[in-house]
């Protein structure tokens, strides 16, 4: 336990002190590059909006511009991707620890529907926390197993600091930090719930409001 604290913690002094480099444009990302990309695109005839937010539909543009390139259409913006859109190399990328909440939150997003399995731990069926460390892993970030374990895990913060991306943990079926979800903003969490698999649910309800026990960030 204290090694995945101490992991945590480190996590967290790299991704607040420092940005780190990145091969690729994707999903979740956001800046005055996406918003250049999306002009591209919309001169080339896609039907995407201009705001600077790489989305869902910015991705489907990607993946059809990439597969009329003869590129692997995978719907991010490598420097293949990036050369054939704009005509020149690729900068490089530097991404801080917002970015990867976005990125965390927009992975998030993409299971939701996916069933609940005990013991689950890939997009064929989740329980609570191998959703949670699935997502986060698919954003560079290691997280143990278990909902308990996890809650062990990053900084305590209060409910009314809580940011999308921080991890939000409920005693249901037993004692403890049982159960556990992502915070999405608003009220709202997404989690593998075993009566629906994954959904989004708000800390409101009266189930999830009377189980609650606290939240983490690592981010």
């Amino acid at each position: 336990m204290h090694f995945f604290r101490t992991l945590a913690m480190a996590l967290v002094l790299v991704l607040v002190s420092s940005t780190a480099l990145a091969a690729e444009f994707r999903m979740g990302d956001e800046g005055s590059d996406i918003a250049e990309l999306q002009g591209q695109l919309i001169e080339l005839g896609y039907d995407i909006v201009a705001d600077g937010s790489f989305g869902p539909a910015m991705a489907d543009a990607i993946k059809s511009f990439q597969a009329s390139k003869g590129i692997y259409p995978d719907g991010m913006v490598g420097p293949e991707t990036y050369a054939a859109l704009l005509g020149r190399d690729m900068p490089e990328i530097s991404r801080g620890s917002n970015v990867i909440a976005r990125r965390i939150i927009s992975g998030a997003m993409q299971y939701i529907g996916v069933p609940y399995v005990f013991g689950g731990t890939t997009p064929y069926g989740f329980d609570c926390s191998g959703y949670v460390k699935y997502v986060f892993a698919q954003a560079g970030i290691s997280l143990p197993r278990t909902a308990d374990a996890q809650y062990e895990v990053g900084m305590p913060v209060s409910t009314y600091e809580l940011i999308p991306g921080d991890m939000v943990f409920f005693t249901t079926y037993t004692y403890g930090a049982s159960h556990v979800g992502i915070y999405l903003g608003d009220g709202n969490f997404i989690h593998a719930s075993s009566s629906s698999g994954v959904m989004i649910s708000s800390l409101s309800e009266s189930y999830w409001s009377s189980r609650y026990i606290g939240s983490r960030r690592i981010l």
